[in-house]
């Protein structure tokens, strides 16, 4: 006797079930054997009772769904859509494709010599710093020397666009929320699970919609996983404005739009910095992430270290993405410094 066949006994669900599971007369499987033979069905102490899932109402009904059933059909219900979404989604998307092509192209095709330089040109524009432009100049020199130059372009070109997209649509996307409260009670739940979702979860519907020859589909993954702190920040940013500050605007007779562009966007800048730079390394990580998936760049290394067990390549790309991050990190961290600076004065 299946251990919940009293809860369908006492709600008149026999009939929907049909015959119990002793008399069902069908072939038992392996478990039920097993259960049978060793007499653990009817020698359950309560503290042996299961919970009720799906599979345990399923011992007791045969009628009542098992969980394989539910996953089934949630595949099924995204496989029946899938092809009308992509009607929609694909169009939206594309330009994020090309994006993405053209600047993997533009970092590969320009040669060393003008590329690092120019690196450490807008490492001098953004933080005014000869140290960090020394730190820009070894960092990649040391790729460079090690073959990873090609690998380290790839990464970056990623970085750079799928981080640019996170700031253009995250930081309207704060403002909104930063204007109105029921924006914000919507958005809230929306970025609290893109936030806590793990990031292979990401992958598992794109994989389905997209084609794994397409950029889009590690670069949506990327920033769906990395625009939380842009928007988040900008919103927190904009509403610590100084409330005295917002009336001093006011008595002006400034516009909205005007209040916005000239005063609260500019004393919200630290924040909305910050949360640039934590959007960067978010990207970077999910960078290495979305090498399953085809993406470019050490990330591809650090997949073939994992899975042809190579040591030193697996650690060596890993120091590139390191130093990599450092860079990234200390060179927005040098441009926020710079915006405090100029604010205090």
């Amino acid at each position: 006797m299946a251990t919940y066949d009293f809860l369908f006994d006492w709600t008149g669900l026999r009939t929907w079930c049909g015959a119990s599971g002793d008399d069902s007369g069908g072939m038992m499987s392996m478990a039920q054997l097993l259960a049978q033979s060793s007499g653990s069905s009817a020698d359950k102490t309560v503290w042996e009772t299961p919970f009720p899932s799906m599979d345990a109402l399923h011992e007791a009904c045969s009628s009542f769904p098992q969980s394989r059933e539910l996953t089934s059909g949630l595949e099924q219900g995204f496989m029946s859509i899938k092809n009308s979404l992509k009607v929609v989604v694909d169009p939206l998307t594309q330009p994020l494709s090309w994006a993405l092509n053209e600047a993997l192209w533009i970092m590969q095709a320009v040669p060393w010599f003008i590329m690092i330089p120019l690196l450490m040109l807008i490492a001098f524009v953004v933080a005014r710093s000869f140290k960090l432009v020394l730190l820009v100049a070894f960092c990649f020199g040391f790729l460079a020397f090690v073959d990873y130059y090609v690998y380290t372009m790839q990464t970056l070109a990623i970085i750079f666009v799928c981080a640019f997209t996170c700031v253009i649509f995250g930081v309207p996307i704060g403002i909104a929320m930063s204007r109105s409260d029921r924006v914000q009670r919507t958005m809230i739940p929306i970025l609290d699970m893109l936030q806590t979702l793990p990031p292979f979860v990401y992958l598992i519907p794109l994989i389905f919609l997209f084609s794994v020859t397409e950029p889009k589909l590690y670069g949506i993954a990327i920033i769906l996983y990395a625009i939380v702190p842009v928007v988040r920040l900008t919103d927190l940013g904009i509403r610590l404005v100084d409330p005295d500050v917002i009336e001093a605007a006011d008595a002006f007779g400034m516009t909205k739009t005007q209040k916005l562009f000239n005063v609260e966007i500019p004393l919200a800048l630290p924040n909305i910095m910050a949360g640039v730079n934590q959007t960067i390394m978010m990207s970077l990580a999910m960078v290495v992430i979305a090498s399953l998936v085809s993406a470019p760049g050490l990330g591809v290394l650090v997949l073939r270290g994992i899975r042809s067990l190579e040591l030193g390549v697996g650690l060596l790309s890993g120091l590139g993405i390191v130093l990599l991050a450092i860079i990234l990190d200390r060179v927005t961290k040098a441009a926020l410094a710079r915006i405090n600076v100029s604010q205090s004065r």
